[in-house]
């Protein structure tokens, strides 16, 4: 019997066990940031986000001005 007919036949707590264990290697194998990597990224994160507000928010009350004045 070949390894992927044993899986296939293993119980469904065999195959959550194996799935779990491969996640946690997965998981070993990332380079997790530095907390000054981490903070700098946030920030960097946070300022995009704010800054793309701000342009939707001004597109939105240019828009709306000039609907205003054409169809008002």
């Amino acid at each position: 019997m070949s390894e992927a007919q044993s899986e296939a036949k293993a119980s469904i707590f065999a195959r959550m066990a194996l799935f779990i264990r491969q996640v946690v290697a997965e998981l070993r194998k990332v380079i997790w940031p530095t907390r000054k990597e981490l903070v700098t990224y946030t920030i960097v994160v946070i300022v995009f986000v704010v800054v793309m507000a701000a342009i939707v928010a001004a597109m939105d009350f240019v828009f709306t001005r000039g609907v205003l004045a054409i169809f008002g």
